[in-house]
């Protein structure tokens, strides 16, 4: 299922991924420029702070995640002549947090405890708007959920009426009844 929300002008793509919301990291960083979002993640992904960030959350939520190959990529972070694409990532350390996805709708995916920490690197005021605007359409999914739930509900009690008139009526004789 895919949403969307509008955070200071820009439109980002929420994805839910197996129960999980996974938020566009390519629409965060067009607040950054709009021309080359790509860019923009490719240098989040170079600084040291960024790959113990992925890193960790790896490790605490993928048992299949790489720890030799994200050694060596933290070995180098940071250095001059290191550079990191998020599929070169997702391949080399067999990542869950991020995925990347071609076409006029794709982009890099990140998990949304990642999307939070790279909104803060692009800008803390521009997070801070996202989270607020993140918890309204939670709100807003959580009060459809629990209408959709009572509808349900409803419904389930007028079929058992329905079924247990019907079978008063209709199976059992009359002098049982009384």
């Amino acid at each position: 299922m895919k949403n969307k929300i509008l955070v200071q002008g820009k439109e980002i793509t929420i994805f839910n991924k197996k129960e999980e919301d996974y938020i566009s990291l390519t629409d965060i960083a067009k607040y950054r420029n709009k021309d080359a979002p790509v860019d923009i993640v490719k240098n989040w992904m170079r600084t040291k702070s960024t790959i113990e960030l992925l890193g960790l959350w790896e490790k605490l939520n993928n048992p299949d995640f790489k720890q030799v190959e994200f050694d060596l990529f933290k070995n180098e972070a940071g250095a001059n002549y290191f550079v990191l694409s998020p599929k070169k990532w997702i391949e080399t350390t067999n990542a869950i947090g991020m995925f990347s996805k071609s076409g006029r709708y794709g982009g890099t995916f990140a998990h949304k405890d990642i999307a939070f920490e790279f909104a803060s690197w692009i800008s803390v005021e521009f997070k801070l708007y996202f989270i607020k605007e993140f918890q309204r359409l939670k709100e807003e999914e959580n009060n459809t959920k629990s209408l959709e739930w009572n509808l349900q509900r409803t419904l389930s009690k007028i079929n058992y009426r329905i079924h247990t008139d019907a079978i008063k009526e209709r199976l059992i004789p009359p002098e049982l009844i009384n």
